[in-house]
Formats: structure tokens, C-alpha cells, sequence
């Protein structure tokens, strides 16, 4: 199987390194950590100039109709710099699943929004009775004279302080925990009734609990069709899921390389520390790591794509997308673990970015479901 970059894909990859490179180093990310949005509307103006806000959606709705293979080279570069920009958030979740489940009206008007960087939207699914399991809605949406009154919580919402407008799942018919009976609604976030609470993420992202309190919508405010929401939820956290495992591959990379060069230069007993053979042995297991977490990300890419032409996705881009979660979960714990170990206690400091790239490992580990989840829910596939 050839696994080499188009030459597109290879000038896509350059032009976010090159960003990187010159635009986010350590410095500047922790800088952005710490203003009081939390990261840079000049950067997401220059996302939207790039085309990268645009980059996920298909040519018929404006975007440049790249695939998951695309997005999977995106974020892995933006994965290296510990990007905090709500790209997965708005673009890759809520902004795919408004161009797949959304109305004309929505397209041409908030999704043209999203991709120039005039809107942010973001996808608030987490209740906390789920355990994962995004059937499991308590929030509720009831008919009323031809509008929709939304009552119910939501948790850890990935770039809410910013959003303008929430896709919201909620209870429409059918019991709590029903396949069927969940619709998704737009909700803007200045709306009456909707009241939220910010707050900082291990990894240094910001994300909000939001209460929903006899809110109206209009039937315009659906996305997708009544009842019938829980497929394209589905869809939006698997591309949750692959973004992040981007991300986690890119982490990983940079630690073990970062641990390597550290105990080529370490000193104890009069020699360099990476001479000694039970500490090589710990870096090749975190560059085995690494690796096999890689492989498992190019194969639920590869099987992503594939089925977006098909136009549906598939059980075995699903067991895919669940076998690379397991992966990323137990690769890297082991991975953080082993170059905050062999870095000391400097590690864990602020002002060491291995410590950061293991946060945000140790973030995505329970994103979207945890490996115990992800490899129940694989063997029921």
C-alpha cells in the first residue's frame, strides 16, 4: 500500500509547518494560553485566509473539498505546535456536520461564515450521566406553537466561551437512552435561557458548561432530520476522534524525539544517560509506540476517506476510528509518562513544554471516550 503524500498534500504539509515554525513557537502558544480568549483571532483570520477553515468541506458548498486524509496532515502539523485555535471544535465537528445535515439557508449562510472566520460554532453534546454513550440525552426539546423549547446541561463544550451558535443535541421523542428521538438544534449563545460557566482545560483550552432554560428555536434552527440525529452526531465525533489522534501522534513524535536528545546531553556518572542500555530500551518503546499509534492513524484516514465518496460511514471506518482511540489512550500515557520520567522533575515545570505535550495527551485520552470504552464498543462492532 502506498502510504507517500500527493504532491498537494506535501505543500499543504509545508505551508502549516512553515506557520509553526514562524508564528507558533512555545512562547507565544503559552502567551496566547494565558489572554483572556485564550487563543488568537489574528491566527484564525490567517486560517481563513489559507484556506484551512475551508479545507474539510466539499467544493459545492464553497470549501476545497478535501478529505479525511487532509485534515489528518492538518492536524498533525497544528498537533506539533499545540495549537489552541478551536479548529477541531468549530471546523472539523460542528462545521462538517452543519455542510452534511445542514438546510440550504444554513449552508449559504452560517457555513460561508465559519469558513471565512466570521462565525464560530461548536458542538455541546457532554452530559454528564453519558458515560460516552451520546444516546444518553436528558436534555430535551419539545414541540410549542411551531417552535421548539430546549430545557437541560451540557458539559465540557470545546470552545464555548467563543462560540456564537451551539449544535445542540437533544431529546425530541423516545426514551433517554433510544437510538432514535434525538435531533440537533442550533442554539445561539446569547439566546435567553442559555446561560453558561467558562473555565480552562488541563491541555490549555477553554470550554464551558451551558444551561439550557426554556429555550426557543424555530424549526429552522434543525439540523439534519427530527428524530433522526444520532447518525450525523456519530459522524462529527468520529471526525472528533481522528482529529485528535492527529494530534496525539504529533505529541508523541515530538516527546520521544525531544527525550532522546535530552539524554544525549544529560550527564550522570561521567557519561551521557542515554548510554545506559535500560533507558534505550525505554526509548525505543516509546518510538514503537509512536509508531504504531501512526499506523492506526493512516488506516482510519485512509478508511475515512473512503467512505466519504461512498457518502456513508462504514463499520469498518468505525472500528477503525474506535481501534486508533485505544491506541492513542494506552500509547500515550506510556509515551508522556516515560519523557516526564526521563526528563526529572523539570519535566512537569511550566516552562518545559514536555510537561504541556503531556497534558494534552492525557486530555485526549478521555476525549470522546476513554480506551476501556472504545475497545468494548470495537469488539461490538
Amino acid at each position: 500500500m502506498d502510504l507517500s503524500f500527493s504532491e498537494e498534500q506535501t505543500l499543504l504539509q509545508d505551508s502549516i509547518q512553515r506557520f509553526i515554525e514562524k508564528s507558533y513557537s512555545f512562547e507565544k502558544r503559552q502567551k496566547l494560553v494565558q489572554s483572556d480568549e485564550g487563543f488568537s483571532r489574528e491566527n484564525w483570520a490567517t486560517f481563513a485566509e489559507l484556506g484551512w477553515l475551508a479545507l474539510p468541506f466539499p467544493e459545492e458548498v464553497g470549501g476545497l473539498g478535501g478529505t479525511a486524509v487532509e485534515t489528518m496532515i492538518l492536524m498533525e502539523e497544528f498537533g506539533k505546535g499545540l495549537v489552541v485555535e478551536p479548529y477541531v471544535s468549530c471546523v472539523l465537528m460542528a462545521g462538517t456536520g452543519l455542510a452534511k445535515g445542514g438546510t440550504t439557508e444554513q449552508k449559504e449562510g452560517l457555513l460561508a461564515e465559519v469558513m471565512s472566520g466570521a462565525s464560530l460554532i461548536t458542538l455541546a453534546f457532554v452530559e454528564p450521566q453519558a458515560r460516552f454513550n451520546l444516546a444518553d440525552v436528558r436534555t430535551t426539546a419539545k414541540a410549542k406553537g411551531g417552535d421548539y423549547v430546549i430545557n437541560g446541561f451540557k458539559g465540557v463544550v470545546p470552545g464555548g466561551p467563543s462560540a456564537d451558535l451551539l449544535i445542540v443535541p437533544a431529546r425530541s421523542a423516545g426514551k433517554q437512552q433510544a437510538a432514535e428521538g434525538l435531533s440537533l438544534f442550533l442554539v445561539k449563545t446569547n439566546a435567553p435561557g442559555v446561560s453558561r460557566r467558562d473555565y480552562v482545560t488541563l491541555d490549555g483550552m477553554r470550554a464551558s458548561e451551558v444551561n439550557f432554560e426554556d429555550v426557543s428555536v424555530g424549526t429552522d434552527a434543525l439540523v439534519g432530520e427530527l428524530n433522526q440525529g444520532l447518525p450525523l452526531l456519530e459522524e462529527m465525533i468520529d471526525r472528533g476522534i481522528l482529529a485528535v489522534g492527529a494530534e496525539a501522534v504529533a505529541a508523541m513524535e515530538v516527546l520521544y524525539k525531544t527525550t532522546v536528545e535530552y539524554c544525549k546531553t544529560r550527564q550522570q556518572f561521567g557519561q551521557p544517560i542515554g548510554k545506559f542500555q535500560v533507558l534505550q530500551h525505554r526509548m525505543v518503546d516509546m518510538f514503537m509506540e509512536h509508531e504504531h499509534t501512526k499506523s492506526l492513524l493512516y488506516m482510519a484516514a485512509l478508511r475515512m476517506s473512503e467512505d466519504e465518496a461512498a457518502g456513508a460511514v462504514s463499520t469498518e471506518a468505525k472500528k477503525a476510528i474506535s481501534a486508533l482511540k485505544v491506541q492513542v489512550g494506552k500509547g500515550g500515557r506510556f509515551v508522556g509518562q516515560n519523557a516526564v520520567q526521563l526528563h526529572g522533575g523539570m519535566g512537569m515545570t511550566d516552562e518545559l513544554n514536555v510537561g504541556h505535550y503531556f497534558k494534552k495527551l492525557t486530555a485526549i485520552e478521555t476525549l470522546f471516550g476513554n480506551a476501556d470504552y472504545h475497545l468494548k464498543k470495537y469488539g461490538n462492532l
